[in-house]
């Protein structure tokens, strides 16, 4: 029997473990990731370590998150970033250039390769078969270090795909119908694998966007063969050298397998506050529409900024709506200026703001009071817009343009009635800007890494006790995001890297009490319901929480990415055995983990606690690599151990 695409690719890079779903695997890394709201701390990992360069074939750090610079704090970080970049060897692309997704794709993208980023949508590197994965900024550091990145082995879900999208429709509303069938967390566990003849008619940028919103499925990620149009695109970014033929084989074997026929595909919309509430856009049509935003990191290419230029073109959007476009790329706004595409957005009343993630992750842009926000953007979890009490809609670039022309939501095919659908071709060759791209050299390599006062060193965690005794310091419910837990925010991404600082805002958006009941405790657990940690793979949602104390959870399930931050800096992962026991751990209950770290030495899966004196049997599921460093007390400290870099090694070089 042959072999699916994800199978030959992990193949290919497999150096511990074997490919059997759910046993733990590590992998080769070729490519890593940094965005600058995770890799001002990633960095900090990495140079802890004491290497003298990274040791990967291609490592890439971008500026596109923390863009305001309100003060002094994100303009020190850049200035960190971009001499520690250069110091150890490191792309740096600067501030403006673009989103991490879309530039390295356009320039970096190689299909076949494996890639981790401290970005939970780094999977959008589907759209140039790359098998890319979001992580933690710690597992991002060791990558750099030229360590493997170890995971679950996924399930492969095979996705059949026919036909060919009707007009009005777009990429974005295929992954929304994705989301329509398996919610949030219905592809936890698995590489969603598109194949078959219909992902001929979906263009390299198509498959970014689906790949990108891939991770709201709580898949691991997703990956499309490389084939004609793969080709195209890569040609067209000059580069056609990358390209090579990939594709599973025709006999393969898929864990799961579903059909997707594009032809049967009408636009849909991702209601408040969930990227699975999915409905049909004309089941919401009518709805007052304040404010639409085309752009972020899935729906901001060359494609999608043409096709709502040629829909608002010669119009105006409606004096009540406020139209935003945040394009993907310095690259990709200079190619829709050479089309004519920035004069029909400027005169239909559009804001062309620098490239960058921006209202995705709170970075300006937040609605109004009470108003309606529609976006082309990947999340709308609650509060993330900066916006309490936030109606965010996720939708195509179609139906925004359309709707901020009427000033409501409205299904883009009504627009039908008024012009033909604009069918747009991507340029046969791209206008190609390095420009902003600094790429290593040996003469930058002498460059003095240059630090703020807001960049603080790492803090230093104690290993696991014998016995732990514990205050539940809070009790959350289902599908809580890292957003959450620890909010980002103009207000907040400034101090990624001073954790002290930061750590005074977890919880902050569902329990604003939480700091001041936690200070005096000098243990906390925190107890949650399904699917906790969803979203972001930010590691500061775990890093925070124990630098205050936190020294478990207890949950009903975990998110992928935050369980492994969790076990990165010492947190034990614990999930109910029986999910009824959740009542039982109120607010304010003392628990005791006795013998806890026998336990774990002995290679225990089920940890006794005592919850005000009662016995709740909680389950570890974590591989022996894990137990080790929550027993150290995470990971730095059980790298540490294992190069003889102790505290101070690497102390803040400079």
């Amino acid at each position: 029997m042959g072999k699916n695409l994800t199978r030959k690719l992990l193949e290919t890079h497999l150096v511990s473990g074997r490919l059997t779903p759910g046993e733990e695997i590590g992998i080769k890394i070729d490519h890593t990731l940094l965005q600058d709201a995770t890799g001002t701390m990633a960095m900090l990992e990495f140079e802890s370590l004491g290497l003298e360069r990274v040791e990967v074939e291609l490592a890439a750090q971008y500026v596109d998150h923390n863009l305001l610079q309100s003060d002094f704090r994100n303009a020190d970080d850049h200035k960190y970033l971009q001499t520690v970049c250069a110091r150890y060897g490191i792309h740096f692309s600067r501030p403006g250039n673009g989103i991490s997704h879309q530039v390295h794709m356009e320039r970096f993208g190689r299909p076949g390769l494996t890639m981790i980023g401290a970005d939970s949508h780094t999977p959008g590197a589907a759209g140039v078969s790359m098998l890319a994965i979001g992580a933690g900024g710690l597992d991002v550091a060791l990558a750099m270090a030229g360590r493997p990145y170890f995971f679950p082995c996924p399930k492969v879900l095979g996705v059949k795909v026919t036909g060919e999208l009707p007009d009005w429709c777009s990429a974005k509303d295929v992954i929304l119908e994705m989301l329509r069938r398996y919610d949030v967390k219905g592809c936890v566990g698995k590489v969603v694998e598109y194949y078959g003849p219909g992902v001929a008619n979906l263009s390299a940028t198509d498959r970014e966007t689906i790949g990108n919103m891939g991770t709201e499925l709580g898949a691991t990620s997703s990956i499309f063969p490389s084939d004609e149009r793969t080709r195209e695109y890569l040609e067209a970014q000059g580069r056609g050298d990358a390209w090579q033929e990939l594709a599973a084989d025709p006999d393969c074997h898929y864990d799961e397998h579903a059909e997707l026929d594009l032809s049967q595909i009408e636009p849909l919309i991702a209601c408040p506050t969930s990227p699975g509430n999915v409905k049909r856009v004309a089941e919401v049509a009518g709805i007052r529409a304040d404010q639409v935003i085309v752009g972020s990191s899935v729906n901001s290419s060359f494609r999608d900024l043409m096709v709502t230029a040629k829909i608002v073109e010669n119009r105006h959007c409606h004096p009540d709506t406020a139209f935003h476009v945040n394009p993907g790329s310095r690259q990709v706004l200079e190619n829709v200026a050479r089309e004519g595409g920035v004069m029909s957005l400027l005169m239909a009343g559009a804001r062309i703001h620098q490239s960058g993630c921006l209202g995705c992750i709170g970075m300006g842009q937040a609605p109004g009071t009470g108003q309606v926000s529609l976006r082309t953007f990947p999340r709308n979890f609650p509060g993330r817009s900066g916006t309490k009490d936030d109606q965010v809609y996720l939708c195509s670039p179609e139906t925004a343009a359309v709707s901020a022309l009427k000033g409501l939501i409205t299904d883009p095919r009504d627009m039908g009635k008024e012009m033909d659908y604009p069918q747009i071709k991507d340029p046969d060759q791209y206008l190609v800007d390095e420009s902003s791209i600094i790429f290593p050299s040996r003469e930058l390599a002498k460059t003095e890494v240059v630090r703020g006062p807001n960049i603080m060193k790492l803090p230093e965690f104690d290993a696991l006790p014998d016995t732990l005794e514990a205050t539940v310091a809070i009790r959350v419910e289902d599908n809580l995001s890292t957003d959450g837990i620890m909010p980002a925010g103009s207000k907040i991404l400034p101090l990624r890297s001073n954790i002290a600082a930061i750590s005074e805002f977890v919880f902050h958006q569902v329990d604003p009490d939480f700091i001041e009941r936690i200070k005096p405790i000098e243990n906390a657990v925190v107890i949650g319901g399904d699917n906790y940690g969803q979203g972001s793979s930010r590691e500061h949602a775990a890093l925070a929480p124990r630098y205050l104390g936190v020294r478990a959870k207890i949950v009903k399930s975990f998110a992928r990415i935050h369980k492994a931050n969790l076990c990165n800096f010492g947190i034990l992962p614990l999930v109910f055995k029986n999910p009824e026991d959740y009542a039982l751990c109120e607010q304010g209950k003392q628990v005791v983990f006795p013998e806890v770290k026998k336990y774990l030495e002995d290679g225990a899966t089920e940890i006794p606690v005592e919850v005000d004196g009662k016995e709740v049997i909680t389950l570890l599921d974590v591989s022996e690599r894990q137990r080790e460093h929550l027993i150290a007390g995470g990971t730095l400290n059980f790298v540490k151990q294992e190069l003889g870099t102790g505290e101070g090694a690497a102390e803040n070089r400079s």
